[in-house]
């Protein structure tokens, strides 16, 4: 079973993260059995449960990139302030 990064793992809801590590306990459980089909369907599921997350996590990169270009316009109007005095 492959997990999920860290970054997304924290991005879970308390359910989301519940069921997540359920979800891994199952699948890993079936690995040990043996039983790759049954633990790939279980992988399947887990990547559709952490689909939410992802978008959070993107989310929060795209806010960062808008602070970002709001902080370096503001930067350039004061040194083109700066210029004219």
């Amino acid at each position: 079973m492959r997990h999920c990064s860290v970054q997304v793992r924290g991005l879970l809801k308390r359910d989301e993260l519940d069921r997540y590590n359920a979800l891994m306990e199952v699948g890993s459980f079936l690995e040990s059995q043996t039983r790759h089909d049954l633990a790939y369907t279980v992988q399947k599921e887990v990547d559709i449960l952490i689909l939410p997350a992802i978008e959070r996590l993107k989310e929060k990169g795209r806010e960062r990139d808008r602070q970002t270009e709001a902080y370096l316009e503001a930067k350039r109007l004061m040194e083109e302030d700066d210029d004219e005095d």
